[in-house]
C-alpha cells in the first residue's frame, strides 16, 4: 500500500478546550472527517502532488487517513506558535523523497517553514549521498543540493498563530495528507 497522491494542508483552531481547539484547526484544513493515522517521513517515489480542493474532494467521512502533521497550541496570550512541514522530491522518480515535520515557538510561519525545508533536504541528500557543509546557511546548502541535480524540489507548508488574547487554547496544524486511490 504506497500512496500515489499527496495534498498539504494547514489551519489553525481556537477554544477553551484542547480537543476543540484541535478539532477546529483540523476543520479549518478540511481533515476533521477523517480518522488521521500519523506516519513517519518518507516521500513515496512517483507520488503526485495535488491540490487540496482535489484531495478534499477524495476524502471520505471515517476513512483511515494516513498523514505527516506538525502541530503546536499554547494559552499563552501573544505567544506566536507555528507548525510546519517541509518536502524535498528527488530528481530520480524511482527514489523516495522527504517530508518534516517542524513545531516551534516564537517563529514566523516562513522561518519556520524555511526550517523545515532544509531539515527534509538535509535527510533526502543524506540518503543521496550529496555532500554538502553542514555549518553554511541554509541558503547556501540549498543551492548545493540543488546544483547536486539529485534534488529537484524543495518546498514547505507552514501555519503560525498567536496566541489568543484572553488564554484561550490556540492550535496551529499542517499537514501532507496521502490519498489512497
Amino acid at each position: 500500500m504506497v500512496p500515489k497522491k499527496v495534498f498539504f494542508t494547514k489551519g489553525v483552531g481556537v477554544h477553551k478546550d484542547q480537543l476543540a481547539s484541535f478539532e477546529l484547526a483540523l476543520r479549518a484544513a478540511w481533515i476533521e472527517k477523517c480518522n488521521l493515522v500519523y506516519v513517519s517521513s518518507i516521500f513515496p517515489p512517483q507520488c503526485k502532488i495535488i491540490s487540496k480542493e482535489e484531495g478534499e474532494e477524495m476524502l471520505k467521512a471515517g476513512q483511515v487517513t494516513f498523514c505527516v502533521m506538525a502541530r503546536n497550541e499554547t494559552q499563552e496570550a501573544n505567544r506566536l506558535v507555528s507548525a510546519s512541514i517541509g518536502l524535498a522530491v528527488p530528481a530520480e522518480s524511482e527514489q523516495y523523497g522527504y517530508l518534516s515535520e517542524h513545531h516551534s515557538f516564537w517563529q514566523t510561519e516562513d522561518e519556520s517553514g524555511d526550517y523545515a525545508e532544509d531539515l527534509a533536504a538535509t535527510m533526502l541528500a543524506t540518503t543521496l549521498g550529496i555532500e554538502f557543509d553542514a555549518d553554511k546557511n541554509r541558503d547556501e546548502r540549498k543551492q548545493e543540493y540543488i546544483a547536486s541535480g539529485k534534488i529537484i524540489k524543495t518546498k514547505h507548508t507552514s501555519q503560525s498563530a498567536e496566541g489568543h488574547k484572553d488564554g484561550l487554547r490556540t492550535t496551529v496544524i499542517s499537514a501532507a495528507v496521502f490519498v489512497m486511490e
